[in-house]
């Protein structure tokens, strides 16, 4: 079985540049990534790479994803594309077993030479990764890459396991296939779902549903993190992707319900072969599902919690002035105006008797807090905020009223503060506030001014003898809550771009697959008389439309993300709209729509042409 495996890979080798391509790809990526989070686990301690590993174990885990997801739907559409070759082997005398192992074998060869090929450009780039980071202020000068061998294992054995239970399913499938399948002719996909499928899709999508709904109902904070907003579209992606043969086909007939009653046939064929041929059609749209979704979901993740945080800066105060910068006072003093000066402080909070966690507070002046503020209060008076007392939020393990909250200060001194008001958690961004007196040291970072239009005048001429800089309320928040920041926007460039050369990778070997196995199709219609025009048209007309499917499937998966986001924001309190990015989500649609065209326009021109060729060398 080996060596037929081997010829096999030869003869076929095309149909596994797909899968070698992702497999290097995809270890050279983790290479990359285990290298740089082994060379910040080394830094000195103190020295803070938190948004360095975040991105690069989301970028691991996106890139682990996704090479998975393309390698599965490679070996599945190759091996449906094998089916009479496979029926042949079956008549020539070979079990179930053997094809199924004949599959595997191929994998693991690919996997093999994939991986090896993936550690030399991984570890060639690693370096190249550090000095981008340090030069994007992402690590600090001593950020180096090591010499640690587990990164290069992790990789290599990933990579070989990811091509391994890529293909698992496929070769189940493969060995299904009976030795009556020599003797198919007709490329209608008659049972494209299995049972296993089934079982595997709609298990997964329900865990998706399921899992945000119970999240939703005991801890709906949890949706607002970073890790769960990661890896929950993956699941739906992943559902979608399993379930695509059965949704396929009615959103096919929705897209071309228009086009069907324009034109004469053109459409009625475009929809006939899309559906005829539903696993070249899922193959193909699975890799724009994966594109839109993740840029829809990651991108508009970010940028709604970016807008809840806004929401809610803008709704904690009534001031409308704030000044920060400059020579601020501790106890300002405006004439006509209430003002509350606010300085950060850290503290350490001792949970469950024995857990010490840090968190942020302010240290403000008690009655401008209550003059000015309009904190989210569910319970207790910010009025009764003392030298003894503390705000907190729900999240705080202690956070009843009157309840007594051991704490250290952030000069390491020990209290035994009391709970006077409890917040509501919202995006935890409300934090917690104490007197000046519970926080030694902090200096004050900017005042917040309630002032009437008569006393506008006092708080510019406040603003100029403290040096600080004026900005009205609206104008502040926009400046401290940015939609989106300078390392959000690397890490969006660094995790979209590594699903764009995968999604680039799917649909060229997906479609140059499919468009070689069409030639005798291709070649029947200009025989029944269309000319080379319309063929070609023809076949970017189903290109289009099966983006477009992936493009709608990926636009659901993003909806279905943001709508429980903003589910979890309401259920905290926030009332905050979703943001949704249209502009992304077009614009990965279109790259993954003109990587589908000029797939399908070359290698169908290419079998046109040889079509020509014979027809013109036939009579002589």
């Amino acid at each position: 079985m080996l060596n037929i495996a081997l010829r096999s890979l030869r003869r076929r080798w095309m149909t596994q540049v797909g899968t070698f391509v992702a497999v290097a790809l995809g270890v050279a990526l983790m290479t990359v990534m285990g290298l740089g989070l082994a060379a910040s686990a080394a830094l000195p301690a103190g020295v803070e790479v938190v948004g360095l590993n975040s991105m690069l174990g989301t970028a691991g885990a996106v890139s682990s994803f996704v090479s998975v997801f393309v390698v599965a739907s490679t070996f599945s559409y190759a091996v449906a594309q094998r089916r009479r070759e496979l029926g042949l082997l079956r008549l020539a005398g070979s079990t179930p077993g053997q094809l199924r192992r004949l599959v595997m074998t191929e994998a693991a060869a690919v996997g093999l030479a994939g991986s090896a090929a993936g550690l030399v450009l991984g570890r060639a780039g690693a370096p190249l990764m550090a000095r981008w980071t340090v030069s994007q202020g992402l690590a600090p000068a001593s950020y180096l890459i090591g010499d640690q061998a587990w990164p290069l294992h992790a990789a290599f054995w990933t990579g070989l396991v990811v091509a391994l239970s890529g293909a698992y399913a496929a070769s189940r499938r493969a060995g299904r296939v009976g030795p009556l399948e020599a003797l198919r002719e007709a490329a209608t996909d008659e049972r494209p779902m299995t049972p296993g499928r089934w079982a595997a899709g709609g298990g997964l999508l329900l865990f998706a549903v399921a899992f945000a709904g119970w999240r939703l109902g005991t801890d709906p904070g949890s949706l607002l993190k970073r890790k769960t907003y990661t890896w929950q579209p993956m699941l739906l992606i992943s559902a979608c992707g399993l379930l695509a043969p059965v949704l396929v086909r009615p959103v096919v007939r929705l897209l071309m319900w228009v086009p069907v009653r324009l034109t004469s046939y053109a459409g009625r064929l475009v929809r006939a072969n899309a559906s005829a041929g539903i696993r070249r059609t899922a193959a193909v749209a699975a890799p724009v599902l994966v594109m839109v979704a993740l840029t829809g979901s990651l991108v508009g993740s970010v940028l709604t919690l970016a807008e809840a945080k806004a929401v809610e800066a803008r709704g904690r105060t009534g001031a409308d002035w704030v000044l920060t910068g400059g020579r601020l006072p501790q106890h300002p003093e405006i004439p006509g105006a209430s003002a509350l000066s606010v300085a950060g402080t850290e503290l350490t909070v001792l949970e469950e008797g024995f857990v010490k966690v840090r968190t942020e507070a302010s240290a403000v002046d008690p009655a401008a807090l209550a003059a000015v503020s309009r904190l989210p209060v569910v319970a207790g008076s910010v009025a009764d905020l003392d030298d003894g007392g503390i705000v907190v939020t729900e999240e705080w393990w202690q956070h009843r009223v009157g309840d007594s909250v051991p704490l250290w200060r952030a000069d390491g001194t020990a209290a035994h503060l009391r709970v006077v008001a409890v917040m509501r958690t919202g995006t935890g961004d409300n934090g917690a506030y104490v007197t000046a007196r519970n926080a030694p040291g902090a200096q004050v970072s900017r005042i917040e001014v309630k002032a009437p239009p008569a006393a506008s005048a006092a708080v510019r001429e406040a603003a100029g003898r403290w040096d600080a800089t004026l900005r009205s309320k609206a104008d502040w928040v926009e400046a401290t809550h940015p939609r989106a920041n300078r390392f959000t926007v690397l890490g969006f460039v660094l995790v979209i771009g590594i699903a764009l050369v995968y999604t680039a990778i799917a649909l060229a070997n997906t479609l140059l697959m499919a468009t070689s196995d069409r030639a005798g199709e291709l070649r029947l219609l200009r025989l029944a008389g269309a000319t080379r025009t319309q063929v070609l048209a023809v076949t970017t007309a189903e290109s289009l439309l099966t983006a477009a499917v992936g493009a709608l499937l990926g636009t659901a998966v993003t909806a279905f993300n943001l709508a429980g986001m903003r589910a979890a924001l309401a259920v905290l309190g926030v009332d905050s709209p979703v943001v949704v990015p249209w502009l992304p989500m077009a614009a990965a649609a279109a790259v993954c729509t003109v990587l589908a065209i000029l797939s399908t326009l070359l290698p169908a021109a290419r079998a046109l042409r040889r079509h020509a060729r014979a027809q013109g060398a036939g009579p002589g």
